[in-house]
């Protein structure tokens, strides 16, 4: 029963992704990874002791499907990941299903009893080949689970290189699918027999299907703009001159799900002059116009008002700050913080005011970068000060 509902939620989500319009690279490349789950949860059907002698042309080809799961899974992340278009060379992944069914042919083309008799007797004649296709099942699922986590966690690192805040870029369904293709390489290592494994691949369905729904970015177009709204008793706040009035504001922040589109800058020559120009404008930019307050602050933004290229601009920024954009800006914001917080006129805002008036647009966000700078929270940096503020 599990796997028959493996099979029509498959079948169900393939046909949602081929009724999207304007389905981007992604999209069809999950599109074919469900059509080869459901493909393999049919085959391990066809398999049963009922089904065998009803459609033995089939048996067999579930042996091979298992190497396609964990290569789809790699190249989906490749392609969600990378900002460079994918190479027909990714292919290549998937050449071990293919010297697995060139591994079976023999027993492919064998007269159907005589292919019933060899299965019921637990392939003997095969064990070899079952052997080996067992073992690559096995190497491919560790080898692609371990690349595609790779390329997540490259995807986080270059994103700070480009943004100044993360936490509305996310692609937390996608580390689900990894999570989840783990799970079954756990089962599959712990020698559970095939209705377990073939009942987790459904599971794993289910991850697909819930999170495809419930989040952001599966089956919607790549690059979404969600409106967050966050409402705040002490908006239009400014550095020096709070007007106490515009209280009850509403602030609407734009919440951005983007494809990854961004990649880690190519390190280009410049001279140490060039780079200690850079530097100070850089300074005084920041200095002269507060651009961190702005939430979401890219970059580019920034790189457009020196002017440089942006590949430039972060090469200058890692090296002579020793941080990525994201920590410098980051940084930038609790400096601002520790400096507002002592002006008379601040006292009447709450904590979490005056980080948003900074350039923050998370609680979370704001305590997790103040920590890391002053190594206290923000309440015992206050604290400490002995500051009052408004709770």
């Amino acid at each position: 029963m599990t796997i028959t509902i493996g099979i029509i939620l498959a079948i169900f989500l393939s046909l949602i992704l081929i009724s999207k319009k304007g389905k981007s690279l992604p999209d069809k490349i999950l599109l074919a990874w469900l059509i080869t789950i459901a493909t393999t949860l049919i085959l391990y059907k066809l398999q049963t002791e009922e089904a065998r002698y009803n459609y033995p042309f089939f048996l067999g080809w579930g042996f091979p499907f298992p190497l396609l799961q964990w290569p789809f899974l790699y190249v989906y992340v490749v392609a969600l990941t990378s900002k460079e278009p994918l190479r027909v060379r990714l292919l290549l992944h998937f050449l071990p299903f293919v010297c697995s069914v060139l591994l079976f042919s023999r027993y492919f083309f064998l007269p159907n009893q005589l292919k019933i008799d060899i299965y019921n007797r637990q392939g003997e004649g095969y064990e070899t080949e079952m052997t080996i296709n067992l073992m690559a099942i096995i190497l491919s699922a560790i080898v692609y689970t371990i690349l595609s986590g790779y390329e997540l966690l490259r995807y986080k690192q270059r994103i700070k290189d480009e943004f100044s805040s993360t936490e509305k870029i996310t692609l937390n369904w996608l580390r689900y699918l990894i999570i989840g293709m783990t799970c079954i390489l756990f089962v599959v290592l712990l020698g559970g027999n095939d209705e377990y494994i073939f009942s987790s691949i459904t599971f794993l369905v289910l991850y697909i299907g819930y999170f495809g729904i419930k989040q952001v970015g599966i089956f919607n177009e790549n690059f979404q703009m969600e409106q967050r709204v966050v409402s705040i008793n002490d908006s239009q706040l400014t550095s020096e001159n709070v007007d106490s009035s515009n209280t009850n504001e509403t602030i609407t922040i734009p919440e951005i799900v983007p494809t990854p589109e961004k990649v880690k800058y190519e390190k280009t020559k410049i001279s140490d002059d060039e780079m200690i120009a850079i530097h100070q404008q850089l300074k005084e930019l920041m200095y002269r116009e507060k651009l961190y307050k702005n939430a979401e602050l890219t970059l580019s933004e920034v790189a457009q008002k020196i002017p440089v290229h942006p590949n430039t601009l972060s090469q200058v920024i890692n090296t002579a700050e020793g941080k990525n954009f994201y920590d410098y800006i980051n940084l930038q914001r609790i400096e601002e913080f520790q400096r507002i917080i002592f002006l008379p006129q601040n006292k009447e805002y709450t904590l979490l005011s005056l980080a948003f008036e900074c350039g923050f647009n998370s609680k979370t966000s704001f305590n997790r970068n103040f920590k890391k700078v002053t190594h206290l929270s923000p309440s015992e940096y206050i604290k400490q000060k002995n500051i009052q503020l408004k709770d």
